[in-house]
């Protein structure tokens, strides 16, 4: 196995005296290249784009969401929160009151999703780093954050003393009598508007736990869902069957990926529609590799006499003849992926492509898995391609 090994890389590093056949071999390996570098670029700007997409829906989703498998209140109280706070995985919980809310300024009306939340919602839920105007809740009297989609339907500003926001609800206790509302209303002063993507944006406002309890008429420990910041990877099991140990009644438990589960599985099938794309370039690429083979063959195969008389069997010409494809795909594999992270590495420190029209760099995201996937293509792909080239070239020293 040796011999053939070492033949072949005479062959690969050796000139021939027909300069055509060293041209052929340049660009087999240079296609190669290009192709296994344009896999792995791909790759790791779709994980850019990936990461900055889902860092909109990370900055407004929690790690973990526990709300009731029944019903659509979850009863936690102080002593429970306390003990939920206190686990391993938990970094913070946060009880969050949910309900649609009819909202209406100067004329202008829509409806939205009210979330309740706490002083300290955003160590669970970065969504203070999303408010683009104004700020989170500062002051003691009633404020709500809005979606810049809220703001632009409703023409509402920040901090605008001389007309409140007006936020309405169907009254779930007492009865309605002849001339008397079926609504609570409520008046808040907006303190914020964020920015996280256009669906969310016109559909959520956030308003401290009191004023939305108050408004939906609900009672201390009654909350629609309990939002949990967790340290990273967590045990899921673990954690659900602690909380299940802690909590009165049945919970559903879920993490971010599971609440966005339409959105991730999207992801990930266009990840691999991109990856099938590609790696079907390299296989057309490889098809250079089998050409470069042919001609070396025809133009070594003066030599191939001697090594016959030499005493090598025609299994280990066509080995000699595997190695050298097996090193043009995997020296213009190895060459690609280096090239291709080389130039992730630039676009991520120093960029060289813009958004169009923005300021913006193109993101891009070195990902080890991605390397070891580029690598295993091509290393896979190119042995297959290579032992399809060479597969009749131990018949009576032929090709066909």
């Amino acid at each position: 196995m040796q011999v053939p090994f070492f033949i072949a890389l005479r062959y690969f590093f050796t000139k021939s005296k027909q300069s055509i056949i060293n041209l052929i071999n340049l660009i087999s390996i240079g296609v190669v290249l290009v192709a296994t570098a344009s896999l792995f670029i791909v790759l790791s700007a779709f994980s850019g784009l990936k990461d900055f997409g889902l860092s909109f829906s990370n900055s407004f989703d929690p790690s973990v969401r526990v709300s009731a498998r029944y019903g659509k209140t979850l009863q936690v109280d102080s002593i429970q929160l306390e003990a939920i706070n206190a686990l391993d995985e938990v970094i913070l919980a946060s009880p969050v009151l949910e309900e649609k809310v009819f909202l209406s300024f100067n004329n202008k009306n829509q409806v939205a999703l009210l979330k309740g939340v706490g002083d300290r919602y955003p160590e669970v839920v970065q969504i203070d780093s999303l408010i683009v105007s104004g700020n989170w809740f500062k002051n003691d009297f009633d404020e709500v954050v809005i979606g810049g989609g809220i703001a632009n339907n409703l023409s509402l500003g920040v901090y605008d003393y001389t007309s409140f926001l007006t936020l309405s609800a169907p009254k779930r206790k007492g009865g309605i009598g002849l001339g008397k509302t079926p609504f609570i209303k409520e008046t808040a002063l907006v303190s914020g508007i964020y920015f996280a993507n256009e669906e969310l944006d016109k559909k959520h406002l956030f308003a401290r736990v009191e004023l939305a309890r108050r408004l939906l008429q609900r009672s201390h420990g009654e909350y629609t869902y309990l939002e949990i910041n967790t340290i990273e990877n967590p045990n899921l099991d673990s954690l659900k069957a602690s909380l299940k140990k802690i909590l009165s009644q049945d919970t559903t438990v879920l993490n971010r990926a599971q609440l966005n589960a339409a959105l991730y599985k999207m992801l990930n099938t266009e990840n691999l529609a991109v990856y099938l794309i590609f790696s079907l370039i390299i296989i057309i690429a490889l098809f250079n590799v089998v050409g470069s083979l042919i001609m070396m063959f025809l133009d070594k195969k003066p030599q191939l006499k001697i090594l016959f008389a030499m005493g090598l069997r025609p299994k280990e010409i066509q080995r000699v003849f595997f190695y050298l494809g097996g090193l043009i795909c995997w020296v213009g594999g190895g060459l690609g992926v280096l090239v291709g992270a080389l130039l992730v590495f630039i676009q991520g420190y120093s960029p060289l492509l813009y958004v169009p029209g923005t300021s913006l760099p193109y993101p891009v995201l070195f990902e080890l898995n991605n390397f070891l996937i580029v690598l295993f293509t091509i290393l896979i792909l190119g042995t297959l391609t290579t032992a399809w080239a060479t597969r009749n070239m131990d018949k009576k020293g032929s090709l066909l």
